[in-house]
């Protein structure tokens, strides 16, 4: 039907006569000559229909906003003084001769150009419209491209892109699962799989050696601002490697990949263990672009007689730590204030502060409600955080757990407030993980997945698992994790281990996981691997808010599809087939995201 897409149209096709079709982005009626600028996936050309082709005059006449056309003409240079040059197509335009409407339609519910705002509620509920937004194609075109690139990486490294079970079985990874009830079998049920994990372990066993899929991945989590019910993930997986195999391979295409879609050369990637970027960063996944770090003030706040203080600092599950902000002083109580309220999020019970606004003054050239409360060290403590005239400090005192998390957040805030990076992209490895973490119950969960490998043997694993570290590893790129993989179990003696340690008794483990425990009796290899967030990692390329950006069809924070309004009710002879029979009939919701 057509010759060329509207972005195509350039000068090399002057004098040439073409076909597109498209919709109509915008109609001018200039003194008998109408103006049609025609949109597709490509870009937006200017089509021109004079008076003298009555046929196509009277279409281009009646045409509207969203009008699907099919324009013949004839490619011209635009008058002088016309020509765009911001536009691709902006130094030409088109003489239609012939103007077909292959569609009408209504007016849209919103403007399609990048003067238009609307709501996000408004863009998902008629999401066919909004990805015909030139921002929406661009994204999902990157998107499209990093998959391509990832794929030829791949391919071009030996790996083979293998497809695992959409149903499969409910296994403990960390969420719940979707459940999908079987009509075949009366009272059971598949699950979807919140990631491919032991399906690519069994092709391990099976020999394929080198696997990799870019799969779809379902977890059922309670709300969250930018989680997605189902994602989409870049799983890779390797026989006859160690760490350092995967982390070498997976970076080569990070590398590549930055290289050939936005043409940016990545710093080294450092690594740093998980303890490391805790203690500094009071995070797992720190951005290093943010020159901020929490500095540990445990050992001076043991001796003040300030509780709030004293008490964490004392306690072996409590910390006490400092950060520093230059020119920070310079903040106002009110904002001062709205910080407090924001690590409060995080569980903290304040936020302390000291403003150093005249070092040489010594306590006078201080501002702060908890000075008189450290009298006698607080010249150590300045010296410890190198602090200059203008600084703030703020304190975080309590668990660690919740001093990380409120002080690391506060951390990334503050770069974020102030813009305080010294640089565009900044990745990094962190590794050594603890295998398992610690509830307030005294239970052990495992830190990533019970397949992960430790670092030590059964034994020592048994003797002390609280301290065991995995072989766990993690690419962080600008504060958010990119992937996150490890070295996988391959000794069955070793898994049955850690899934004593995690209280899964041998009868639950062989119902559970009994194929994973069979498999590795038959010569499983060592092996190891990755998933990418592919979601995650679009977002971050295409410089996007949220991954609802780069996802065409995406669910709200409630795992709702506001353009289909999923998930709906069923008939009661789909659940009559299903033997499932509902305790009472789902209340609507007419809350609003």
């Amino acid at each position: 039907m057509r010759s060329h897409y509207c972005g195509q149209l350039n000068e090399t096709l002057v004098d040439q006569t073409v076909t597109v079709c498209g919709w109509v982005h915008r109609r001018r009626d200039h003194g008998g000559v109408i103006f049609l600028d025609m949109r597709d996936r490509d870009g937006v050309a200017q089509f021109v229909v004079d008076p003298d082709t009555a046929e196509a005059f009277a279409n281009a006449d009646r045409a509207r906003s969203e009008f699907v056309l099919r324009i013949t003409g004839r490619v011209r240079l635009r008058p002088e003084g016309t020509q765009n040059p911001n536009m691709p197509t902006g130094m030409i335009e088109v003489l239609a001769k012939d103007v077909e409407v292959l569609n009408t339609a209504v007016t849209p519910p919103f403007q399609l150009d990048e003067h238009g705002k609307v709501g996000e509620e408004v863009r998902l509920k008629h999401r066919y419209i909004d990805l015909r937004r030139p921002d929406m194609i661009d994204k999902l075109r990157l998107r499209s491209r990093i998959s391509h690139t990832v794929r030829a990486f791949l391919e071009n490294q030996g790996f083979l892109d293998i497809e695992t079970p959409v149903l499969t079985r409910a296994t403990p990874e960390g969420a719940r699962d979707y459940l999908v009830p079987s009509r075949t079998h009366a009272g059971s049920f598949f699950a979807l799989p919140q990631s491919p994990q032991l399906f690519k372990q069994l092709l391990m066993v099976a020999g394929f050696d080198r696997y990799y899929q870019i799969a779809k991945c379902f977890r059922d989590e309670d709300l969250r601002a930018d989680r997605q019910p189902e994602f989409t993930q870049i799983d890779i997986e390797a026989s006859f490697v160690e760490e350092d195999d995967i982390m070498a391979i997976t970076e080569s295409m990070i590398r590549q990949l930055f290289k050939e879609v936005l043409d940016v050369e990545l710093a080294a990637f450092p690594r740093m263990t998980w303890q490391e970027a805790m203690d500094r960063f009071g995070s797992d996944k720190p951005d290093l672009r943010i020159p901020l770090e929490l500095t540990n003030v445990d050992d001076l706040m043991q001796q003040v007689d300030f509780k709030v203080f004293s008490g964490p600092a004392n306690a072996a599950d409590g910390r006490v730590a400092a950060l520093k902000v230059s020119g920070g002083a310079s903040l106002s109580r009110k904002e001062i204030d709205e910080y407090t309220k924001f690590v409060g999020i995080y569980g903290a019970k304040g936020l302390a502060w000291i403003k150093v606004n005249e070092r040489a003054k010594g306590l006078d050239g201080l501002q702060s409600p908890i000075v008189k409360f450290m009298e006698n060290v607080v010249e150590e403590l300045l010296d410890r955080v190198d602090a200059k005239d203008g600084d703030i400090i703020f304190f975080g005192a309590d668990k660690t757990r919740i001093v990380n998390e409120a002080i690391g957040a506060l951390r990334v805030k503050l770069g974020a407030d102030l813009d305080l990076y010294t640089q565009a992209w900044a990745p990094l490895w962190v590794v050594d993980f603890p295998m398992f973490e610690e509830d307030d119950n005294g239970r052990l969960s495992p830190l990533h997945h019970p397949f992960t490998a430790p670092s030590c043997s059964p034994e020592a694993l048994k003797n002390d698992p609280a301290n065991a570290l995995s072989r766990a590893y993690d690419m962080v790129l600008n504060g958010t994790e990119l992937g996150g993989g490890s070295i996988r179990i391959h000794d069955q003696t070793m898994q049955r281990t850690v899934f004593d340690i995690l209280g899964i008794g041998e009868e639950e483990a062989q119902e559970k996981f009994g194929f994973l425990l069979d498999a590795l009796q038959y010569g499983a290899p060592p092996h190891g691997g990755l998933a990418f967030g592919l979601d995650r990692l679009v977002m971050l390329m295409a410089g996007a808010k949220t991954i609802r950006e780069v996802i065409a069809f995406p669910k709200t924070q409630s795992a709702a599809c506001l353009m289909t309004d999923a998930p709906g009710e069923v008939s009661s002879e789909q659940l009559k087939d299903l033997n499932i029979r509902l305790r009472q009939k789902a209340k609507a919701d007419t809350t609003v995201e």
